[in-house]
């Protein structure tokens, strides 16, 4: 019998939702914010010429620098380009100290000509997973952070593992007589084949490493397992006991099986995700290009194509290969063509309309795959590069502002059409559970409870949802525990958000732009004096607050993380904290 993967939906909590939320007032109160200047600059690592598509763009062009430590309260790091890991713990703003090193990478980073950023992740009150942005993996035994009697980073394990990768996730397990931790690492591969869509894909790696309780026994990797896919994920977590692994990705991954080739897998599911499109085409200005694999031994004699004004028709030894109505009109008479010595069909259609955009080839066709040459990528990353720019619009009165609404809309389709959300069993490595987002974009993750899974938040219809995942429930794995009142629809309408947060009890949600301006969004709470809404004629209990806060400095943004208690924002030279709750 095959098993099929549960279709499950998320279940919404009514009371959770308030019908009258009055929306939110802006209040002008100052929020105290405190800057620090650090001794080293960031080690931020620019995206290279050959990192062009919007997939480099999301993992690293986006990535956030710096990191919160949840299992400790107010503490958070960054890695600077001494190597250093730089820790800073709050007690009290008023007296705050300088960021201490904790641990001093190794290795030299700038020799390494791919490398990507460092990243680290805080596997549990005693370990650090990091990687040093070369491909190579350390775990770390730290004892207790923050109490210096105990606290000293020592290196337990640190291997070449392939490429440069970057950590999503990672989890400390105890059995009887072995601790095992494991990890998420990402990388985006290119592709071997000659033309393969954009040239890359993405490889999600979940590796094991473990020690027997017995004497002298290092810790080595028992176990790994990679999933490939097409789209970077939003969201990417191992369960706490380590049996299976959550994903929310807009295009779907699967596990590639050991020692064989993705392609020559016979699971039929496998198979039918990550088939061989029949045909690629890329397109420019004026013309199409379409190019088909034909099998080992097709000669000249065994092709006809037939051109219509607005249809094609490739027959293939008698039978009709591909056939079907075009986008849009071609010029037929113009249109040719010839085969390759790498036994593949090109065909040139020239465009009746120039300059028209086809979103597909034929209509209704879902066997070919759109490839965008550099230029085309390097167009679209162009249009979000005011994401992540350098020289943002400092004067947003100038003719040409740096974004506008309908050009970034068509970027946006690419990601955020129908994400899903999946989980994988770790054993037989096979989707479970499958939850299809439809229009409930992906906001944002949050630990709210370290030893649980991260959180993720989601838009639904004009809210923001807070969802826990219970990996131990199987019939009921994702808890709404928390709901944002109109924060899908007001986060919207911010073309230039970078970073996205909220506090572990939920208390406010936050979003920083690309360069000085933090927004952050408060929970209702009860008024201290009577407001009359007089359309509705009632009173009006509670208010949200919205807040401002524009820090000082013209560098963009690096790194953002919200506590209960603050914000954290890192530039390459500062870190600014914002005071927004004060603890009773």
């Amino acid at each position: 019998m095959m098993e099929v993967a549960a279709n499950c939906s998320l279940r919404v909590k009514r009371p959770l939702l308030d019908p009258r939320f009055e929306g939110y007032k802006l209040s002008l109160e100052p929020l105290p914010s405190y800057q620090l200047e650090l001794d080293a600059a960031v080690a931020e690592v620019k995206l290279r010429d050959d990192q062009y598509t919007l997939e480099h763009m999301h993992a690293f062009g986006m990535y956030n620098y710096l990191h919160c430590d949840s299992w400790y309260q107010d503490s958070v790091y960054y890695i600077d380009n001494l190597g250093r890991i730089m820790n800073l713990k709050v007690m009290l703003d008023t007296a705050l100290g300088k960021p201490r090193e904790v641990f001093r990478l190794p290795t030299d980073l700038t020799a390494c000509d791919n490398r990507l950023c460092a990243s680290i992740h805080f596997t549990s009150s005693t370990w650090v997973t990091l990687s040093d942005g070369t491909g190579r993996l350390y775990l770390i035994g730290t004892g207790e952070r923050g109490n210096s009697a105990s606290e000293k980073w020592e290196i337990m394990f640190n291997e070449e593992l392939g490429n440069p990768f970057i950590i999503l996730h990672s989890i400390s397990l105890l059995k009887a007589e072995e601790h095992s931790v494991a990890t998420l690492l990402l990388r985006i591969e290119k592709e071997d084949s000659y033309m393969k869509g954009s040239g890359f894909y993405v490889s999600l790696e979940w590796v094991t490493i473990s020690k027997k309780n017995t004497d002298n026994k290092k810790y080595e990797i028992v176990k790994r397992d990679v999933l490939r896919g097409k789209s970077v994920p939003h969201y990417a977590a191992i369960e706490p006991d380590g049996s299976g692994l959550m994903i929310v990705s807009y295009k779907s991954f699967t596990f590639v099986p050991d020692g064989q080739d993705t392609e020559e897998s016979k699971d039929e599911n496998m198979s039918e995700k990550i088939k061989e499109p029949l045909y690629y085409w890329q397109q420019t200005e004026d013309e199409l290009t379409v190019t088909v694999r034909l099998p080992e031994d097709s000669t000249k004699e065994d092709i006809q194509v037939q051109f219509l004004p607005d249809h094609i028709n490739i027959v293939l030894k008698g039978q009709s290969f591909l056939e079907g109505n075009l986008y849009s009109s071609v010029d037929h008479e113009s249109s040719t063509w010839i085969i390759k010595e790498n036994n593949s069909l090109e065909i040139s259609l020239i465009k009746k309309n120039e300059g028209l955009t086809w979103l597909e080839l034929l209509v209704g066709d879902k066997q070919g795959e759109l490839i965008r040459d550099s230029a085309q990528c390097a167009a679209i990353a162009e249009r979000l590069m005011h994401l992540t720019s350098e020289e943002l619009n400092p004067n947003p009165d100038k003719e040409k502002p740096p974004c506008n609404a309908q050009e970034l809309e068509e970027c946006d389709i690419f990601f955020e059409e129908n994400s899903s959300l999946c989980r994988f069993d770790g054993n037989t490595l096979k989707t479970t559970h499958v939850v299809n987002l439809g229009s409930n974009q992906y906001l944002f993750s949050v630990v709210v409870d370290p030893k649980d899974m991260p959180c993720f938040c989601l838009r639904h219809d004009v809210d923001a949802l807070l969802w826990q995942p219970h990996s131990s429930q199987q019939d009921d794995m994702w808890e709404h525990i928390a709901t944002f009142n109109a924060l899908g629809y007001v986060q919207a309408s911010k073309r230039d958000k970078k970073f996205f947060a909220c506090s572990p009890n939920y208390s406010y949600a936050a979003l920083c732009e690309c360069l000085r301006r933090v927004f952050i969004y408060r929970q209702p709470t009860p008024m201290s004096t009577v407001l009359y809404n007089r359309k509705e004629g009632r009173q009006v209990g509670q208010v949200a607050k919205q807040q401002v806060a524009s820090l000082e400095t013209n560098e963009p943004i690096l790194g953002f993380q919200a506590t209960n208690e603050r914000l954290f924002v890192l530039t390459t030279k500062n870190l600014f904290l914002i005071k927004v709750n004060t603890e009773n």
